[in-house]
């Protein structure tokens, strides 16, 4: 049979047929994409005529389109749906990879052609879009070293794939040991103040893993976990905390410490090769922060205020839990419910009946998506995604035209890594004339058989949020697949998934799907009310736990190529220490040895990313309350300029094309309490 991957799929918007894709294909198409893409970059450079765009930029543009299709479908899968055998060919094809992209990259003369025509861009009667494609070329190669003197070149190639094998073991270990730790209860009695349909996900999860009458609370990415603020038992909950902390750092297997001492040492001394302090630097020159200097400086003003106001809560806390118990990690989520509900009046666990998946999807998220692009939603039952949880959807604009395919899949299972996240199965662009498919993964309890599908208000909120990026990505109408959907900097890739969060309690929005699953009444409006009073509240706890992570991100990635790190637990209390967030009671939101971000997931000394673009986000909320909310208006220009450029305009002239100015962080101070 024919390898679907050697030639574009016939399906719909070129969707990949996973029915016909076998576990042997990948190596075949894997092997013939890296021999392609090598012979087109040969022809290339051997083309004797003068650089030109055309013989150089759009070649190179072109090339590589079966590595494409392999990589995007099995790195779609081996996030979403990994198995011994995808963990397997990752960790064997990833140094491959490193070293096929350094082939193109450190190729002497394609590096000789590109300085040309960026010397000369200027003067090639080029559109804006064609010349900032050279621009990006020339920036992201001498970024890459391919200036560098071949025996600097050997060095540096040997970083990148060593790096690249450590990287993806440490993802692996991280889902594996996540996987060993979660929390099995034998008597039902401990998991009171849960929901019943909560009961019934735990055992729902207890019996796949074939623990039949026992119960499972598997561990979610971050340190926290969601069902901390209703469990009553306190030792369960130490017991989840524990679990969740450990991950990574309890010897054998699974242990990430070694990992995270190698991979930084090597990351700081690849950085001095390439003429870099560190590798925060490195990233940082690339990025819209452009220094570490410029984020240290961000992150050290808010870490005061925040930390300040994240012992004013302890202290409310502490009042509730009483002189007997002293508020530990694993009891802030619970207490602090209850100081919701003292102060407030607001019960987020009680709104989950009016959360109910189906109709936040539809009523909710494309609801709002429809009323501020006029885009609609169909779902495809005849289209098969690549796990059955999977569903897909294809995208029109209001004049009927075909935008593309959304792909949800909802759902936790032993198979997916943590977290939720966007990406693209393909990405639209004219060169090429692909359309777009994007993928949302969240990781929702799946109910037995039967019981709906209920959302907490923080699940809510990560769909609204990664439908962000899903409209992001099929927004950008770019010529070339370089700048194709959200193929933006790290640190303004946030911003969009952050200001679609908006919509989530905006009246209309909420009133549209915060129905009860069961009765069909409305959320009531003082309930909304008492929500949008409590916006601020634990926000001093939320804003540090992720500056603690932000901070020890950055402090693993500004050390010096020679420092002589030895202990990672010690490393992290030092680093916290220095900042002024040790507190015990509020951990970092990602411990080192479970720090995916960082340490596997291309946020290395970029996990700042989030609140650099939420100063953005908070500003251009600001924007549409000043100009009337959801409307068309609205959303076609926040569409046009900003959603719709993908990477094709530097993001600063983006958002000052958008805004009309520089971004104003006092909304943001305002939303998180800091000011």
């Amino acid at each position: 049979m024919t390898n679907p991957f050697f030639s574009p799929s016939v399906l719909p918007y070129g969707l990949p047929p996973f029915a016909d894709i076998a576990d042997e294909h990948y190596t075949e198409a894997f092997d013939r994409g890296f021999e392609e893409q090598l012979a087109e970059v040969a022809a290339i450079v051997a083309n004797p005529e003068e650089p030109t765009f055309e013989n150089t930029m759009l070649p190179l543009e072109r090339s590589g389109q079966t590595l494409s299709r392999v990589s995007h479908v099995f790195f779609t899968r081996s996030s979403a749906d990994s198995s011994d055998f995808t963990n397997a060919l990752e960790e064997q094809y990833a140094p491959r990879i490193a070293a096929h992209t350094d082939a193109i990259r450190l190729n002497p003369a394609l590096w000789e052609r590109i300085e040309t025509l960026h010397g000369r861009r200027g003067r090639l009667g080029l559109d804006a879009e064609s010349q900032y494609l050279i621009e990006r070329y020339y920036t992201e190669y001498s970024l890459a070293g391919a200036a560098l003197a071949e025996a600097q070149k050997a060095k540096l190639r040997d970083f990148n794939q060593r790096l690249s094998t450590l990287t993806t073991r440490f993802e692996k270990n991280l889902l594996a040991d996540t996987n060993d730790l979660a929390v099995v209860i034998d008597d039902v009695r401990q998991l009171d103040g849960l929901a019943p349909e909560q009961i019934s996900a735990a055992g729902e999860a207890a019996r796949e893993r074939g623990l039949d009458g026992k119960y499972l609370i598997t561990l979610v990415l971050s340190t926290g976990h969601p069902l901390l603020s209703s469990l009553t038992d306190r030792e369960l909950r130490r017991r989840i905390m524990t679990a969740s902390r450990s991950r990574g750092s309890r010897g054998g297997e699974h242990d990430n410490s070694a990992l995270v001492l190698e991979i930084a040492r090597l990351r700081a001394e690849r950085a001095n090769l390439l003429g870099f302090p560190t590798h925060a630097a490195y990233v940082t020159a690339d990025e819209t922060a452009g220094s570490p200097e410029a984020v240290t400086d961000l992150l050290g003003k808010l870490a005061p205020p925040a930390a300040r106001n994240a012992e004013a809560e302890q202290q409310k806390l502490q009042a509730i839990a009483g002189a007997e118990i002293t508020v530990e990690a694993w009891d802030w989520a619970f207490y602090s419910e209850q100081v919701r509900r003292a102060e407030f009046d607001v019960d987020l666990a009680a709104m989950r009946p009016y959360f109910e998946a189906e109709r936040v999807l539809r009523d909710g998220v494309f609801f709002a998506a429809t009323r501020l692009y006029g885009v609609t939603f169909t779902e495809r039952d005849d289209l098969s995604a690549y796990h059955p949880d999977a569903r897909v959807f294809e995208v029109h604009n209001e004049d009927g035209s075909a935008l593309g395919l959304y792909i949800l899949d909802l759902y936790t299972r032993d198979s997916k890594r943590g977290g939720a996240w966007m990406n693209s199965l393909i990405s639209q662009n004219s060169l090429l004339q692909h359309p777009s498919i994007v993928v949302n993964n969240l990781n929702v309890a799946k109910p037995s058989p039967g019981e709906a599908t209920l959302l907490t208000f923080d699940e809510v909120t990560t769909l609204f949020h990664e439908f962000g990026h899903a409209l992001h990505g099929l927004f950008a109408e770019v010529t070339y697949p370089k700048f194709a959907g959200t193929n933006v900097f790290r640190d303004f890739v946030e911003f969009p998934s952050q200001v679609n969060e908006m919509w989530m309690l905006w009246p209309e929005v909420l009133q549209n799907y915060a129905v009860h699953h069961e009765s069909g009444d409305r959320m009531p409006q003082h309930l909304v009310d008492r929500i949008q009073a409590s916006q601020k509240f634990n926000e001093g706890f939320a804003t540090s736990e992720y500056l603690a992570a932000a901070l020890l991100d950055q402090a693993w990635h500004l050390i010096e190529a020679h420092a002589n790190i030895s202990d990672v637990a010690q490393f992290e209390a030092g680093a916290l220490a220095s900042v002024g967030l040790d507190n015990p009671a509020v951990p970092p939101r990602y411990s080192s040895t479970s720090f995916a971000h960082a340490f596997s997931g291309g946020y290395d000394a970029g996990y700042y990313s989030y609140i650099w673009s939420e100063v953005l986000d908070a500003d251009t909320v600001e924007w549409f309350r000043a100009n009337g909310g959801l409307t068309r208006g609205n959303g076609d220009r926040f569409r046009a300029l900003v959603l719709g450029v993908g990477g094709s305009v530097d993001p600063h002239e983006a958002y000052l094309h958008f805004r009309g100015r520089a971004a104003d962080i006092t909304p943001l101070l305002e939303r998180r309490g800091l000011n």
